[in-house]
């Protein structure tokens, strides 16, 4: 009890700052194969919440693969356009604001950082696909009004080898869609993406290593973050752009700052204190900065009666201690 008196004294403290106007305090909001209801957003709204990322998906074969295959009747609704919309309408209607940020799986969960061609037509086959599905759900994002479009996800390879196309491919996104424009670069990558002058937001998925302790406390984490958010800071400083966290979260496990960014089945041990103080430190760490626009929790289910529990070691901290955390930090700020 002593901890969470002194975790409320600094929220009420900080939130009367007024760094925290305007904060993006968002929740990734997962596709799933059924409609969202009005019972799948309550849940978000009771953790206030203010914005979502709502997530349509391209897949491809294999890291060679130049062909984007989309919105297909075999893909769950969630992950198609029209699901994208139902769910944005939605979200809408209860007055949160939206990022719209389709994503590519590529066959087997491998990393979309190394999805790279071999040959020159191959490259020019997947730029021709990934624009047709990148300006599909720029003319949602513009037809819809979302707040926020991401122009892709963690595509370090593709980005190194062709940056010219995405140049381009910014001016052609703008001609459609008048909102502001992020790009979601990997928590290693995001200082040598070359076009963050052309976007509104510096977007970092913000899986930075911090401790290799079991269960690292508060201000341990805090210290793993110090040489990160110097270099993050910086990044601000030399584009004029403020930091988004396109995504930001820890599993419930043993280690869970060791390698945030893990996706796999490991099967650590559950840890729910783990989980709960990395979320405060980071909370703590970049809230109360003003060149931070704030960031979009991983991940939030839709069908939050069945999501996460006491047992589950993964990412979401649905009806998890980790829960309660942004409850207590997103009504403050």
């Amino acid at each position: 009890m002593k901890k969470l008196g002194l975790l409320i004294v600094f929220i009420l403290h900080m939130s009367c700052s007024s760094q925290f106007v305007g904060k993006i305090n968002g929740v990734s909001f997962v596709a799933s194969r059924d409609e969202a209801s009005q019972e799948h957003v309550e849940a978000v709204l009771d953790v206030f919440a203010d914005h979502a990322a709502v997530m349509p998906f391209g897949f491809i074969r294999n890291l060679s693969s130049p062909e984007i295959i989309f919105d297909t009747d075999r893909q769950w609704f969630g992950e198609t356009k029209q699901g994208a919309r139902q769910y944005i309408e939605l979200l809408r209607r209860n007055k949160l604001k939206i990022m719209l940020k389709p994503q590519i799986w590529i066959w087997r969960g491998e990393f979309t950082g190394d999805l790279r061609m071999a040959t020159e037509d191959d490259w020019k086959i997947l730029e021709e696909s990934y624009e047709r599905f990148i300006l599909t759900y720029a003319q949602l994002a513009q037809d819809t009004r979302v707040e926020i479009f991401c122009i892709g996800t963690e595509l370090e390879e593709f980005i190194k080898a062709r940056p010219q196309f995405w140049t381009q491919l910014v001016g052609k996104i703008r001609n459609i869609y008048k909102g502001s424009l992020t790009y979601a670069a990997n928590w290693d990558e995001y200082k040598r993406t070359p076009f963050w002058s052309l976007l509104d937001y510096v977007g970092i998925d913000a899986y930075f290593p911090l401790s290799e302790e079991k269960t690292p406390s508060v201000e341990a984490l805090k210290a793993g973050w110090q040489p990160w958010k110097t270099k993050i800071e910086e990044i601000a400083e030399q584009t004029g752009k403020p930091i988004l966290f396109t995504e930001f979260g820890y599993r419930s496990m043993d280690y869970t700052a060791k390698k945030p960014w893990l996706v796999d089945r490991t099967e650590e041990a559950v840890n729910l204190e783990g989980q709960v103080n990395a979320k405060k430190a980071i909370f703590e760490e970049f809230w109360s900065e003003d060149w931070f626009a704030g960031g979009f929790i991983w991940k939030w289910f839709i069908h939050h009666d069945r999501a996460g529990g006491n047992q589950d070691n993964r990412f979401t901290p649905q009806n998890k201690p980790a829960e309660e955390i942004i409850r207590l930090f997103y009504k403050a700020f």
